[in-house]
């Protein structure tokens, strides 16, 4: 009987319920992956939406911080503009901030003033002369300074608790409000419980306090800053309260829990959102930062038990739809299958098998060809990367390497590293000047799940970056090492740093040798085995002295300072002679140490390395030196170094001595501005050219007219300026103790008095609208209250025109000059026996009103001429003190009967004039009429005898018409001789 033909593999493939089987398995095999895949991106995308809001919620908390220092700034700034703040005014401006709308999670406001030991009894009676009988400084106890809370706004039950208490008193407030003074910048404290804080549930709080110092006083260093200190502005928070204020939304579906420091443990924990919510390693979560005002919290987030829309439902329907699709795709692949069956042949499925073996075959040459082809391409991909690449299996063995590792590490071709790594490892561990961590790496035999990273030294003076990462060669567990030469990043980046700490040390007017010293350490400490050294010329240019050497021995420094400069004094002074680099590898052989050999190595010195120290005109100004303990040759890397090294030293060198010049110029100035005879003052006017600034924004269009309108504002504006400086004479202008500079005493009235606000108006015009200088005649208040003259030049210096933050004001008292001119004016133009206008003074008037006439149509004066009756007869009759008596009697009774707009004058020996503006010649006659008449019916008295006085007056008008007043005058004149020819006592026009 013959056996049925075997039906070939595929044919047996495509039986019916095979093949329903395995399409159902691929398909179930497909939609797993793809529903494995979306779960992956689903947990993904929560991953990524939880690290965006716990990074949002972080930075919420952070501007929320900063809103909260922006309000203390605020209050700070009220404690900058006035000397004092009384309660009244603390209350007025906290009260404006609306701390509960705006600033939602503050509990309020508060100012903790330093009161020194002696000063609490004082302080104490003064807190309650306000009207808190009750108050007093809590905890008890004597100390060296407090800081009770005298100001807390909102003054309600909850604050009143903390009302008298010590900041310093506390050590985690303390620790806070010393920081915040001595650097001068809002300082948060730790977790601690406020006073505030009496009812269940507690919560902790902390608090962000900032300085506030005396006005007008330094506080550049941190001891200027101590003792200018008057007290602190500062915040109490409830925790609880703050995180309330972000709002439900930015916590929702999340675990909060922020830790005071950078330590998670319950000690440190300031607030849990969640407390009844155990911890769980499997659930998301997230460790942010934060560095607020001074303090490090560390916020972590965890995602609560099955957060609601945490996983997107999209792997559940990707799973339900794959399996429905296997399912169907089974049942169509098994009737399909059916139906092939019954009508396929033996024949074709022998013929089929053939060909499937055929291809089978083709295909795995094609696949070896391929693979041998990949093989060589990832060797030449591997030998053309700029990391060098080691893979070795932990047990010593090296599996492979290309040839940029080989490069790098200078192996050599002979070397057997292939057949025993150890000799690979000892060659490369020898090139290294510290080899230890590279050692301790390659002895970690046990795999690592983690990358690491390290910085090597190489002794040629290179730096490789090694990076170590597990790998898995089949079921092998391999390590692979990659190395990267970053000597020209590393460099550069130790450059730079050395570069910024000497400018920082030259900015702060660091000496030279500081300043060299700080470089010659850095470079010691990033290159191991360096000793460095600088060496200038003297002001003569013939010896070297040794400017820093911080690690050489003292006795050598000693010996060669001093050192002539020449060919046969060492490597410095031959580098300084031939202005080039030097290189002694081997001090011990080379002939320029012969003299300094023994000296050299007692100092423990085998190799010397000059380079001359230039200036940045090319000038040799010194050398720079590198010494080694051993014998060395340097590579290109150590010579980069000395190059760049030289140069720094040299830039170092003349920005110090540029520095020093400076600090003796500016004392030299400061000595001339002190003992300058002329009154100095330096002033900031940049707080007014702000506020003008605001007016201008504000809508006022005109601020000369505005000021015009607002004087009340003109003081206001004054009271910004601050003074800074002034100088003895200065001082001793307005009555102050020149040895004792208390600038807090003087004010803007020591140059403009009250009485001269509109000059300090024009002054600031003049300088808003760009003027540099400014002159004017003003009065200033001495500090014992008397209003002096003074002559004031306001100069902005270059440099400070838009911010006016530097103005020298230079003032002069001229009273004395003023009085002696006024006393010089009324010598030249008043009579000196009747106190009256002289005739010059009279004629110049009279010129004035007749140019008026000239200038006003229809405009009318009149001038009248008057003559004592009989003149003559007195001085004989009674002598000549009786006819001063009347002429003082007669000026008397004129003075009398003026109006405030006449202009009276003795214009002769008994005649005297009278100059009557706007009046016409019958109101001129009226008005002469009731003067003589006055005068008749006046008669003077003296020493019991009376004598009767009568005048005669002559009038004239005034007229356009003519050029001068001396017409009228002479018409007066004629009218006067017309009155005595008429028999005197008479008026004539």
């Amino acid at each position: 009987m013959q056996r049925p033909p075997a039906r070939p593999p595929l044919q047996r493939l495509l039986q019916p319920r095979l093949l329903a089987g395995l399409v159902a398995g691929l398909c179930l095999t497909a939609t797993a992956s793809v529903w494995w895949s979306a779960r992956i991106d689903a947990e993904r995308d929560a991953r990524a939406d939880f690290e965006y809001r716990a990074r949002e919620l972080a930075n919420n908390i952070a501007a929320r911080m900063q809103a909260y220092v922006q309000a203390l700034y605020g209050v700070q700034g009220l404690f900058a503009s006035s000397d004092f703040v009384d309660r009244h005014e603390f209350h007025t401006y906290v009260e404006r901030l609306e701390l509960r709308q705006n600033f939602p999670g503050m509990q309020g406001i508060g100012f903790m003033r330093l009161v020194a030991g002696p000063q609490l009894p004082a302080h104490i009676a003064t807190v309650q002369a306000e009207g808190f009988p009750d108050y007093s400084v809590t905890p008890p106890g004597q100390r060296s300074q407090y800081a009770p809370v005298v100001y807390l706004e909102p003054f309600d039950s909850s604050n009143q608790r903390a009302f008298g208490y010590d900041g310093l008193s506390e050590p985690v407030r303390r620790a806070a409000i010393e920081q915040a003074r001595d650097s001068g910048l809002p300082t948060m404290t730790g977790k601690l419980l406020l006073k505030q804080e009496t009812a269940a549930p507690v919560q902790a709080g902390f608090l962000i306090a900032l300085p506030i110092y005396q006005n007008g006083v330094g506080r550049y260093t941190v001891i200027q800053r101590r003792a200018a200190a008057k007290g602190w502005v500062y915040a109490p928070f409830r925790m609880d309260d703050v995180m309330s204020a972000l709002g439900h939304d930015a916590q929702r579906g999340m675990d909060v829990e922020i830790y005071d420091g950078d330590d998670i443990n319950d000690m440190a924990r300031m607030y849990d959102s969640a407390p009844a919510v155990t911890a769980n390693a499997e659930r998301l979560h997230s460790v942010q930062r934060l560095s607020l005002a001074g303090r490090r919290w560390t916020l972590q987030v965890s995602a609560l038990p099955k957060p609601a829309g945490l996983l997107s439902d999209k792997p559940h329907a990707i799973l339900a739809g794959g399996l429905l699709f296997s399912g169907l795709l089974a049942l169509l692949s098994y009737v399909l299958a059916e139906s092939r069956q019954r009508l396929r042949l033996a024949l074709e499925d022998s013929s089929r098998m053939g060909d499937e073996l055929r291809e089978g075959q083709e295909t795995l040459l094609a696949m070896a060809e391929h693979a041998q082809g990949s093989q060589a391409v990832l060797r030449c991909i591997l030998d053309s990367t700029v990391d060098g690449i080691l893979v070795d299996n932990y047990r010593g063995a090296i599996l492979n390497s290309n040839r940029r590792f080989r490069q790098l590490w200078n192996v050599p071709e002979q070397l057997d590293w292939q057949n025993d790594g150890a000799i690979l490892l000892a060659h490369m561990a020898g090139q290294l000047e510290q080899p230890d961590a590279f050692l301790r790496a390659c002895t970690h035999d046990q795999p690592d799940d983690e990358e690491s990273q390290g910085n090597l030294q190489m002794r040629d003076g290179r730096v490789l970056e090694m990076t170590t990462r597990p790998l898995r060669l089949g079921s092998e567990a391999a390590r692979l090492w990659s190395f990267r030469d970053i000597t020209e990043r590393t460099l550069n980046e130790r450059r730079e740093e050395g570069r910024h700490q000497v400018l920082e040390l030259l900015a702060a007017g660091a000496p030279q040798q500081e300043v060299l010293d700080s470089l010659l350490r850095g470079i010691e400490a990033v290159n191991p085995g360096m000793i460095c050294s600088v060496m200038l010329l003297d002001e003569e240019g013939k010896h070297l002295i040794v400017a820093a050497g911080p690690s050489l021995p003292a006795f050598f420094n000693d010996a060669i300072h001093g050192l002539p400069v020449g060919f046969g004094n060492g490597s410095c002074g031959k580098a300084v002679t031939s202005n080039s680099r030097v290189i002694a590898e081997d001090i011990s052989t080379d002939p320029l140490w012969a003299p300094y050999r023994e000296l050299a190595l007692r100092a423990g010195l085998g190799a010397c390395w000059s380079e001359p120290v230039h200036g940045a005109n090319g000038k040799v100004l010194g050398s720079f030196a590198i010494y080694h303990r051993e014998p060395q040759r340097p590579s290109v890397a150590h010579m980069a170094l000395l190059d760049q090294a030289a140069s720094l030293a040299g830039i170092a060198v003349e920005q110090a001595r540029g520095a020093e010049a400076l600090r003796v110029g500016e004392a030299r100035f400061r000595s001339l501005y002190d003992h300058a005879p002329v009154a100095l003052w330096q002033q900031d006017w940049s707080a007014v050219r702000s506020a003008l600034q605001e007016l201008a924004e504000s809508g006022v269009e005109d601020v000369a007219q505005w000021l015009q309108f607002n004087p009340s504002h003109l003081h206001r504006l004054a009271s910004l300026v601050r003074i800074t400086d002034a100088n003895s004479a200065a001082l001793a202008q307005v009555g102050a103790d020149p040895a004792n500079k208390a600038l807090s005493r003087l004010g803007l009235a020591q140059n403009f008095a009250p009485s001269a606000m509109a000059i300090f108006g024009r002054a600031l015009l003049a300088m808003e609208e760009g003027a540099h200088l400014f002159q004017a005649e003003g009065s200033f208040l001495r500090l014992d209250g008397v209003e002096r003259q003074n002559e004031l030049t306001l100069l902005v210096m270059p440099g400070h025109e838009q911010a006016l933050d530097f103005v020298i004001v230079s003032t002069l008292d001229i009273t004395e000059r003023k009085r002696m001119n006024e006393e010089l004016v009324q010598l030249a133009t008043t009579d000196f026996l009747t106190g009256l206008p002289n005739r010059r003074e009279f004629m110049a008037r009279l010129e004035d009103e007749q140019a008026r006439l000239q200038r006003d149509v229809g405009g009318r004066a009149a001038v009248l001429m008057l003559d004592i009756d009989h003149f003559k007869d007195i001085n004989d009759a009674h002598g000549h003190d009786w006819g001063d008596a009347v002429l003082r009697h007669l000026a008397g009774l004129m003075r009398d009967s003026q109006r405030k707009i006449d202009m009276l004058g003795r214009v002769g020996g008994e005649e005297f004039a009278i100059l009557l503006p706007g009046a016409d010649l019958e109101a001129a006659r009226a008005f002469a009429e009731r003067l003589r008449q006055r005068i008749a019916d006046t008669p003077m008295g003296r020493n019991g005898s009376t004598i009767a006085i009568t005048v005669s007056i002559g009038i004239a008008g005034l007229e356009p018409v003519e050029s001068t007043g001396d017409a009228a005058l002479v018409r007066a004149d004629q009218a006067l001789y017309r009155a005595k020819r008429g028999g005197r006592n008479r008026v004539e026009g």
